[in-house]
């Protein structure tokens, strides 16, 4: 399970490109009064595209691994 508090430029990467986009680092999170994620912003490293998801598909290790393999 991922911290959401440890989430901001955290690395990750797709096992699946798309696009060649294969690393990617979360560069914005932003949190409600509560504390619970409201925005999550992961920036493709190849050619900085940035893509708002739901932070809580990064923990599909289908899909996602921590850091840059």
């Amino acid at each position: 399970m991922i911290n959401p508090a440890k989430l901001l430029h955290s690395k990750w990467t797709r096992l699946n490109p798309v696009n060649k986009e294969r690393h990617f680092m979360v560069t914005k999170v932003k949190y409600d009064e509560d504390g619970a994620v409201t925005l999550c912003v992961l920036e493709a490293i190849i050619d900085h595209r940035e893509y708002t998801i739901d932070w809580r598909s990064l923990n599909d290790t289908a899909k996602w691994e921590m850091g840059w393999k």
